[in-house]
């Protein structure tokens, strides 16, 4: 098939790319949004610093409404086990129309942010009581459209959940909601997988190791429907759930998941915060990517990866925003190494080579790890990749006098004033000027939602 003639043709006052920075390079869009190369005419003018837009590679949609809603103190001391009570509850109130309100304004926010791909690790698959919906879909549907709305891409992980805990008991009440047998999963995933287009893709998501009991583990792996594409699978995340693994399985979580799967660079183990030396050194062969979340780990104090050794050892890492108590690539980027200076006192931790900006790591790193989680060709505005971009305001006093050695860094650690005025995905403008083209009615939809949620 020929490529398709490019129908827009931009040249950047800098444009980046995988070395560094290009002054006043031209390059075009063409009629599927994809990079291609210019061909003449007169392009349009970006006036600004013109970077790849970052994908977020962990979401859970819903939980954008409860920020902020468990950050007082309970009887005992709080964890990310006290916080998931408030979450259940918080859960059992989402339905189809609610959760595309909080799903579509989270996606303009993320855009805002600088975020043009979005994986959602998706599980709150049925009713309250653990029902299904009359479209079994429904609630997939609801965040494909609410992805639609906003204009961002999407990367669809339905969750497969089965078990309440290592050692195979049923679900909860609260978490009925959230599970399927493998036959129905596997129903859900092929109805969903007819339904991609260049900015939709379907994965696989497997909620952790102690939602798949362990007779059933190899039936799921093995699975045709696993063959291709994207699995996602939260692991490491707990000191509790360490304990719980080897207790019942003998085996570190990661230790155990590489013992019973083949880890691949199709891969995206979220979190891994909890690792061995020899875990870490396994991951980062293993291609696969460390999909860290700094703020949501953070805020359920969770821990510390294991950065700096991980780098070392050539591992790939991205960022997601998970719970959505922040919503910014910037933050992310900002607590995963400031994080690492806290704990091994020490400065530019991620820059592990003499005259390594941290900016330009990190963003770089994450960049790659974004795209292979997401499992499509963006993250660099190179031809044929998907044209996913953002463009910094110039105009900005944080970028005063900023050169293309200093730029990134700026960006990520000159303060919190937002610096993303242009959002464009696959070749449509979503946001200019630092608003997005539907931000009002969202925005209105969404309170309206939230009203009804909190008195309901």
């Amino acid at each position: 098939m020929s490529a398709a003639a490019p129908v827009h043709a931009f040249q950047a006052q800098q444009l980046w790319h995988d070395a560094g920075w290009r002054s006043d390079a031209v390059f075009a869009v063409d009629d599927r949004g994809r990079i291609a190369q210019a061909q003449g005419g007169t392009p349009q003018y970006l006036d600004g610093w013109v970077l790849p837009g970052m994908p977020n590679l962990h979401s859970h949609a819903f939980q954008r409404a409860m920020a902020g809603l468990a950050e007082r103190r309970g009887p005992s001391d709080d964890s990310f086990w006290t916080w998931r009570e408030t979450m259940y509850a918080f859960a059992a109130r989402i339905n189809p129309d609610t959760l595309q309100a909080i799903a579509a304004q989270l996606y303009v926010e993320m855009l805002k942010a600088g975020y043009t791909q979005v994986c959602e690790f998706h599980y709150l698959h049925h009713q309250p009581d653990g029902k299904p919906y009359a479209q079994p879909e429904a609630m997939s549907l609801a965040l494909i459209e609410a992805a639609r709305e906003a204009g961002i891409a999407l990367t669809l992980l339905p969750v497969l959940y089965m078990s309440g805990g290592f050692d195979g008991r049923p679900l909860s009440p609260r978490q009925n909601r959230f599970g399927h047998d493998v036959e129905s999963y596997l129903r859900l995933l092929a109805s969903l997988r007819k339904l991609e287009r260049d900015d939709l893709r379907v994965g696989v998501a497997l909620h952790s190791l102690r939602a798949i009991p362990e007779q059933a583990w190899r039936g799921v792996v093995e699975h045709d429907a696993l063959k291709t594409g994207p699995i996602h699978i939260h692991i490491a995340e707990q000191i509790g759930e360490v304990q719980d693994c080897l207790a019942t399985r003998g085996a570190r979580p990661v230790e155990w998941l590489f013992d019973h799967a083949a880890v691949d660079k199709r891969w995206c183990l979220v979190h891994a915060t909890h690792l061995t030396e020899s875990e870490t050194t396994q991951l980062a062969r293993s291609g696969a990517i460390a999909g860290l979340c700094p703020t949501t780990e953070a805020n359920l104090g969770d821990g510390l990866f294991p950065l700096a050794r991980y780098l070392d050892g050539h591992g790939v890492i991205g960022i997601g925003s998970d719970s959505h108590i922040s919503i910014s690539p910037v933050e992310e980027l900002r607590w995963l190494e400031y994080g690492q200076r806290l704990s091994t006192r020490h400065r530019n931790v991620a820059a592990r080579h003499a005259g390594d900006s941290v900016g330009e790591t990190l963003w770089r790193a994450t960049l790659r790890g974004g795209a292979q989680a997401a499992d499509l060709t963006i993250g660099a505005l190179s031809s044929g990749a998907r044209a996913d971009l953002i463009v910094l305001d110039r105009d900005s006093p944080l970028l005063a006098a900023r050169d293309s050695r200093s730029v990134m860094d700026s960006f990520l650690f000159a303060g919190n004033v937002p610096l993303v005025r242009n959002v464009m995905v696959g070749g449509t403008w979503v946001v200019r000027d630092f608003q997005h083209r539907d931000e009002a009615r969202i925005a209105a939809r969404y309170r309206s939602t939230m009203e009804h949620l909190t008195h309901a």
